[in-house]
This record gives C-alpha cells, structure tokens and sequence, in this order.
C-alpha cells in the first residue's frame, strides 16, 4: 500500500504592483464622492448609482482629480449622472457597427487591410462615453474564440496590420498577453501590431519592464495609441510612462473624445496637445462622440467642433492639432471633417 501523497499547498502568486494598484480602484459611486469631498446632491448621480454601467477607477486617476469640484473633467469621466437615463434619439447600442463587421467571434474588419482582435472585456477605468458599453463581451472575448481569430488571419494575407482592443489589452495577465503576441508576431503577413489603450494614462504603472521588454522583442513593428481627454490626465507619473513606452515603440499617438463640459474649449485642447507632446505623445485624432445609449449629455455638435479645430490651427503647430473625425457603421474609412475634409 502506498503512503498517502501530502497534501502541498500552492505558493501563493504575489500581484504585480499594478494590478495590485487595478485591485484597489474604486468601484462604488459613494466612495468615489466621499474621496473628493462631495455628495450625490452636488453631482447629480445616478438615482441606481450606475445606470448599469458599473464605476470603475484607479484611486492615481482619482488623485488628479480636483477635491470638491463636481465639474472636474476627469471627474465627468467616470461618475454615472441621471443624464445616462434620459432617451436621446439616435444613440443605440451599437452606434458603429461593430457587430456588422465581425468575421468570426472576436475579431472584427472595418477596413481594408487590417481587423482588430477584441482581446477582453475589462477595462481598468470605465468611461461613460464609451462606444462599447453595451457589447456583448461574453459572446466576443472568450480565451476560446482566440484560436479561430488566429487562424482566421493566418489565412487572410491582406491584413498586414491588427488592432488589439477591447475592454483593453493592457489589463490581460502577462502570460496571456505574451502568448497573444507572440502568436500574432509568428504571422509573418502581420507587419505590425497596434495597441488601444487607456492604461498608460490611467495606469502607468503597468507600464512595467516586463511589458517594455516583451514588446521589445518583437519582429513586428510595434503602434502604441493611447487615449488621454484632458490636460490634467497627464502628469509626472505618466509622462514617465510614455516616455519608457516611446524607447521601444518609437512615437506613441494619442486619440481623444470631444466631450461636453469636459474639453469642449479651445484652451482645454490646446493644453492637451501641449501636455501630450511633452509626454513624447502625437496628437493622433479627436473623434466626434459615438452616439452609443447614455451617452447623449457629452454630445457636441459639428459647428463646434469644427470651430475648435479651427481655433486649435490658429494656435498650435500642425504636428499638434489632431485630426477631426468621425466613425460611421458601414464605411470604408473614418469621416474627416473641417479643415481635414468633408464639412
């Protein structure tokens, strides 16, 4: 008879610092107000507090934040308001066909020559304007669908480029993140791979030697686009991080989100580009929202748009003024507008 196996408990895997830091985000609206000193009266938050869209933040993020100021942009951002409720026509839940485009679960193609692979529904901070709020993740982000998307491209020489989006690419687990783009990397039509993230700018601390040194040694060029609203975004701590990103992948982009009450001012978005560049970031493009439900209180409309954009000509070098545009379900491109394109 053979002793019994002992049993062995497992070594408990220590969280990185960010995703210890990604732990303790806030996640309920009371506290969030509590931090900064304010009540749901002075912000007119959600009557069921998140109009289900859950809240979430990292505490550094809120840290930028102005204590006691419930117009704080980056505070809008993120807190869930009684606005999200009201009916808007036009807003739905799909507001650029995402769903239309999909080639196989996870992967979706809009444009020639490239498809973007949904890598997870998580995100790190949740913004209320965001165009997926209501994508139906589970269907679309599944570990399990990732070896059709793979063979999927393997088997479409014309995309020389994939997008990784989500949710964000940057809160996967490092074994799963190195195992996706070590698979894309053995591709060899895939020339280039670009990363969407908001994490450099919410969460620098992510953007760790681990990550610089897989994103190193990839064969493929590596895009790195990241999404910063407001000035106040940026500070030392992500202007470090940028600036480690920017040794191994060369110019870093940046995409904003015209927003309502947030940066709708010629100052607000000259300031960004400023802090950007300082960064060692490009002004990438400024999108007109995507008009997804609950979302309709951060709408500007086109003649003001197309007057900031003007104004930011008139104060900033080209290289700083992004370009103006807006996406669209069904076409072959984004829609440039003002100085850029069609008015």
């Amino acid at each position: 008879m053979r002793p019994a196996t002992p049993h062995i408990n497992p070594i408990p895997v220590e969280p990185t610092r960010w995703q210890a830091e990604l732990a303790r985000g806030f996640q309920s609206p009371a506290d969030l107000l509590a931090a900064l000193g304010l009540t749901a009266a002075d912000c007119g938050l959600a009557t069921d507090g998140t109009n289900g869209f859950p809240l979430r933040v990292p505490r550094g993020f809120v840290a930028r934040m102005r204590h006691g100021d419930p117009r704080d942009p980056l505070l809008l951002q993120v807190l869930p308001v009684q606005e999200e409720s009201l009916p808007a026509v036009g807003f739905v839940a799909d507001p650029i066909g995402d769903l239309a485009s999909t080639r196989t679960p996870g992967l979706l193609q809009k444009y020639a020559g490239r498809a973007l692979l949904i890598t997870t529904g998580a995100c790190a901070i949740h913004c209320r304007y965001c165009f997926r709020r209501e994508f139906p993740y589970a269907q679309h982000s599944a570990a399990g669908h990732l070896a059709e998307a793979l063979k999927a491209i393997s088997a479409d020489p014309s995309l020389t480029e994939i997008l990784l989006s989500g949710g964000d690419p940057l809160v996967l687990g490092e074994s799963r993140l190195e195992n996706l783009l070590d698979a894309l990397d053995a591709i060899p039509h895939v020339e280039r791979i670009r990363l969407h993230s908001r994490v450099p700018v919410v969460l620098p601390e992510r953007i760790d030697e681990q990550l610089l040194a897989l994103l190193g040694r990839l064969r493929a060029a590596v895009v790195f686009v990241i999404h910063a609203n407001h000035a106040s975004e940026i500070d030392a701590s992500v202007i470090a991080a940028l600036e480690r990103l920017s040794t191994v992948t060369g110019t870093v982009l940046n995409q904003s989100v015209l927003l309502r009450g947030i940066n709708d001012s010629p100052e607000a978005l000259v300031a960004l580009s400023h802090a950007l560049f300082a960064g060692g970031a490009l002004p990438y493009y400024l999108h007109q929202l995507d008009p997804v439900s609950g979302t309709q209180h951060f709408a500007v409309s086109d003649a003001q748009a197309l007057a900031l954009i003007t104004e930011m000509m008139r104060r900033l070098p080209g290289y700083l003024v992004p370009r103006l545009v807006r996406e669209t379900a069904g076409t072959a491109s984004k829609t440039l507008l003002g100085p850029f394109g069609a008015t």
